[in-house]
C-alpha cells in the first residue's frame, strides 16, 4: 500500500496553501452532490452538464463538474471515456484549491475500481485522502471519509473492518453535518464485513446501531434499506419469524407506494426455502424474479437469477 506520507510528497507546491486562502466551496460541492442520482447516470451527466454552461471553461467550478462527468461515464462502464475526461482535469490542478483535486483522485480511483485494477485504485484513494486531509477544512472531512470508505471497499477481511473503523471515527468527531451523515453508510458496511467473515451477531449489532441512525435523519427509504439488512442479518442467525415479519412489512409498505421490493420477495423465498415451505418459496421467487430480472444490480448475478427462476418453478 502507498503510505499516505509518502503520496504528500508528490502533492504539487501550489497545493500546499493555508485554509484560510482556500475559497469557500463547500456549498457548491454539496450543491453538485445533491444533484446525483446513482441508479440514473446519464440522467445525472445531464443536470451536471447544463449546471457547467453557467461556469467559465476551465474555472475551478468548470473543473469539479467535470469530475463527476466522469463519474457518470464510470457509472455506465465507458471507463477510457472516464479517464479522458479526468486527463483533461490533470494538468489544470496545481492552480485550483484542494477540493478539485481530492474529487479528481476519487474519480480517477472508482474508475480505476470498476474496471478491476485494484491496485491503482488504492493509490488514487490514499493520494485523496491525504490531499483532504492536508487541506486542514471543515467540509474536505467528508471527502476524506469518501477516500477511507473506498479505501474498504478496495480491501477485504479484518483490512476493509480497519478502514471504515477509521472512517466512521472520523465521521462521529466531525463537526460538519454532511460529514457525520456517513456514519449509517459506514455501520452498513461494517455489517457486511462482519456479515461476510461469518460473524452475524457483530453484522446485526452494527445494521441496529445503522438503523437507528436512518430512523433519526428521516429518509424512509433508506430506512426500509437498513430493516432489510438487519432481517437479513437475523435470517443468517436463524431467527425466522423476526425476519419474516420485517421483510413481510417492506413489501407491504414497497407495494402500497406502487413499487414492490423484490429483494424483500427474494429473501421471503428464501425463508420459506428454509422451512421446506415449497409453495410459498415458488410464489415467492416469481415475485422476486419478475422485479429483479432487469435490475442492473443483480443482472451480473446470472447464477442468483437462475436460483430464483428455479425456484419459482417448483411447483409447475
Amino acid at each position: 500500500m502507498v503510505q499516505a506520507a509518502a503520496v504528500l510528497a508528490c502533492v504539487p507546491a501550489a497545493l500546499r496553501i493555508r485554509a484560510a486562502e482556500l475559497p469557500a466551496n463547500d456549498d457548491f460541492s454539496a450543491r453538485l452532490d445533491r444533484l446525483w442520482d446513482y441508479g440514473q447516470p446519464a440522467a445525472s451527466a445531464e443536470r451536471f452538464a447544463a449546471l457547467r454552461r453557467d461556469y467559465p471553461a476551465r474555472s475551478r467550478e468548470a473543473l469539479e463538474i467535470e469530475t463527476q462527468l466522469a463519474r457518470t461515464d464510470s457509472l455506465q462502464r465507458q471507463f477510457a471515456a472516464a479517464h479522458a475526461r479526468l486527463d483533461t482535469i490533470e494538468p489544470a490542478l496545481a492552480r485550483v484549491d484542494a477540493r478539485v483535486t481530492v474529487r479528481y483522485r476519487l474519480e480517477r480511483g472508482r474508475t480505476y475500481n470498476s474496471a478491476g485494477d485494484r491496485e491503482q485504485a488504492r493509490r488514487q484513494f490514499t493520494a485523496a485522502y491525504a490531499v483532504a486531509t492536508r487541506s486542514g477544512r471543515d467540509g474536505d472531512v467528508f471527502y476524506a471519509i469518501d477516500a477511507l470508505h473506498m479505501l474498504a471497499i478496495v480491501a477485504s477481511g479484518d483490512e476493509a473492518l480497519a478502514w471504515n473503523r477509521k472512517a466512521l471515527a472520523a465521521a462521529t468527531q466531525a463537526r460538519d453535518p454532511r460529514a457525520r451523515g456517513w456514519r449509517a453508510s459506514l455501520l452498513n458496511n461494517i455489517g457486511w464485513t462482519y456479515f461476510d467473515a461469518g460473524d452475524y451477531a457483530g453484522a446485526v449489532g452494527a445494521w441496529e446501531s445503522a438503523l437507528a441512525l436512518r430512523i433519526e435523519a428521516g429518509d424512509a427509504s433508506r430506512v426500509r434499506e437498513a430493516r432489510w439488512a438487519l432481517a437479513r442479518g437475523w435470517r443468517a442467525q436463524g431467527k425466522l419469524d423476526d425476519a419474516e415479519r420485517a421483510q413481510r412489512a417492506i413489501v407491504a409498505e414497497t407495494e402500497a407506494l406502487g413499487a414492490p421490493d423484490g429483494y424483500a420477495c427474494e429473501e421471503l423465498m428464501e425463508i420459506a426455502v428454509a422451512r421446506d415451505q415449497t409453495a410459498d418459496a415458488a410464489r415467492w421467487a416469481a415475485l422476486a424474479y419478475a422485479l429483479l430480472r432487469d435490475d442492473p444490480d443483480v443482472a451480473g448475478e446470472p447464477a442468483r437469477l437462475a436460483r430464483i427462476q428455479l425456484i419459482a418453478g417448483a411447483t409447475r
